[in-house]
């Protein structure tokens, strides 16, 4: 019996979110849409540039860890915080969205990450990201039990970063492997990709990466082509199973010669595009691990990422299971 459905490694970080106009990204030399790392001084710089804002628990990975259990999966979650406030803000938001997070704290500097998320009229987020203790993430974090005990562990590109953590990935991949699980990662961003295309590639042809989430830019950029057909008949051939998200043309999921086209939900307003992709794999993953068929993973992830895109900030705030009870898909 395995003891979680997801384990998630990634970047714990507390999302500091708040609106702004197009001028404000021109005037702060912000990339719009990107996730830009930066230094503990112009984090400082920008807090103190910031309308009124939101704080939440974020990082990619924790996002999908915390919609994995709003579905009603079991989910775990490896991540590094210090032992500081915004640390203590961190761990009580994942454990009280019902995710296990016994990753032990720093208690030396640097401090907890925290991300600036600067959300502009069309719902896109710029993200301005300093990593504070994620970097010190290691293979001392791996926790071998919930590593092996977990049906699929899944990680973010973005660990790709801090070096150390790539030693901490490639343990928990090979006690994964060890116990007949699989292993997922998220592409993270186009920039992430462009850094790291070689390695990314290696993962997946190696046979460390079984299963991909990307968006379609990622993709785009991971075979370095303008054509998204090209790029989805790569990555078809790179890993066992890949889920490519479009926005609102939804998802193609690709494993082996099948091919499954899954429509986007109906929203009312898109209010904030954080978290989007986050959540399409919590849903993804949350149906892959409880036997349901691709189509309806898809569906699932749909689901997710479309809730989440209505309102602020990157974690659900409703129950994800009863969304789809009421859909029909569970």
């Amino acid at each position: 019996m395995s003891q979680y459905d997801v384990l998630c490694i990634g970047n714990a970080i507390v999302d500091i979110i708040a609106r702004c106009e197009e001028s404000f990204l021109v005037d702060n030399a912000i990339i719009k849409g990107a996730m830009n790392l930066i230094d503990a001084d112009r984090a400082e710089l920008l807090y103190s540039r910031m309308g009124p804002a939101i704080e939440a628990s974020g990082g990619s990975a924790g996002n999908t860890a915390a919609g994995v259990a709003s579905f009603g999966g079991r989910a775990a979650f490896f991540g590094k915080v210090a032992k500081d406030a915004l640390g203590e803000i961190y761990a009580h938001d994942i454990r009280a969205q019902g995710v296990a997070f016994d990753t032990k704290p720093l208690d030396v500097p640097p401090p907890t990450a925290r991300s600036m998320i600067f959300v502009t009229a069309d719902g896109e987020r710029s993200m301005n990201t300093y990593l504070g203790a994620c970097v010190e993430l290691g293979p001392e974090d791996v926790e071998q039990d919930k590593a092996a005990g977990a049906k699929v562990t899944y990680f973010e590109g973005y660990l790709w970063d801090p070096p150390r953590a790539k030693d901490a990935i490639r343990l928990a991949a090979k006690h994964a492997h060890a116990a007949g699980r699989e292993v997922s990662m998220t592409l993270s961003d186009s920039f992430c990709v462009d850094r790291y295309r070689d390695e990314f590639l290696f993962l997946m042809r190696s046979g460390t990466v079984d299963i991909v989430f990307a968006n379609e830019s990622e993709l785009k950029a991971l075979y370095q082509t303008s054509s998204f057909e090209a790029g989805l008949e790569a990555i078809r051939k790179d890993c066992k199973l890949a889920a490519v998200t479009r926005s609102e043309l939804g998802s193609v999921v690709v494993r082996g010669d099948e091919t499954v086209v899954v429509d986007a939900i109906e929203i009312g307003e898109l209010v904030d595009t954080t978290g989007a992709g986050d959540l399409y794999a919590a849903g993804f993953l949350f149906g892959y691990t409880t036997g349901r068929s691709l189509a309806d993973c898809g569906k699932l992830g749909s689901l997710a990422a479309g809730l989440v895109i209505q309102q602020v900030g990157p974690r659900p705030r409703q129950s994800l299971r009863q969304a789809a009870v009421e859909a029909g898909l569970l």
